[in-house]
């Protein structure tokens, strides 16, 4: 295994332990370890790995195995792979059982309700991060607005197609 694998590996366990309440908690972190500190991506690559994991049917973190497979070929997105979903299944597992065995107790409920906002800001962190490389202009601005007013405002439309009518306008309007 070279340093470039161990780098990978690591970068992506250190992603999985972090990842309190999903993935998109540590966008932000994945964002500066693999544009900004291992230059492995560029912003809009990132931005469109990203894309492109939540367009594609299944969990939107698999948009890692990309990265690594971008990195290192195959062998990087085994080890992408495995190091962002191993180390969080296997914590997941043990303190699922530690959470079932203290079912009922004050500190447990107390715990629940100190993590909701702390997910809350980290999901917000990953969007802002996502967000700083995708807005670049008044046309970006005005495709997000109209997105953001959809998905809050409108009636409940499929985010894959609204996804979908983004880049549409965004072809035409920036091409």
């Amino acid at each position: 295994m070279n340093d470039t694998d161990l780098s990978i590996l690591g970068v992506f366990s250190l992603l999985s332990v972090l990842a309190i309440g999903g993935g998109t908690a540590v966008l932000p972190e994945m964002k500066m370890l693999t544009v900004e500190v291992h230059h492995w991506l560029t912003d809009s690559q990132f931005r469109d790995v990203y894309s492109l994991g939540q367009v594609a049917p299944g969990p939107n973190m698999l948009m890692v195995i990309v990265i690594g497979y971008h990195v290192a070929g195959f062998t990087g997105a085994l080890l992408a792979f495995g190091g962002f979903f191993l180390p969080a299944s296997v914590i997941a597992i043990g303190a699922s059982r530690l959470w079932n065995r203290f079912e009922g107790s004050v500190w447990r409920e107390a715990l629940q309700r100190a993590l909701a906002p702390i997910v809350v800001g980290l999901m917000g962190a990953g969007l802002i991060a996502i967000a700083r490389t995708a807005i670049v202009g008044v046309e970006t601005s005005l495709i997000a607005a109209a997105v953001f007013g959809l998905v809050y405002f409108g009636p409940r439309i499929n985010p894959a197609l609204l996804i979908l009518a983004g880049g549409a306008v965004g072809f035409f309007t920036l091409s």
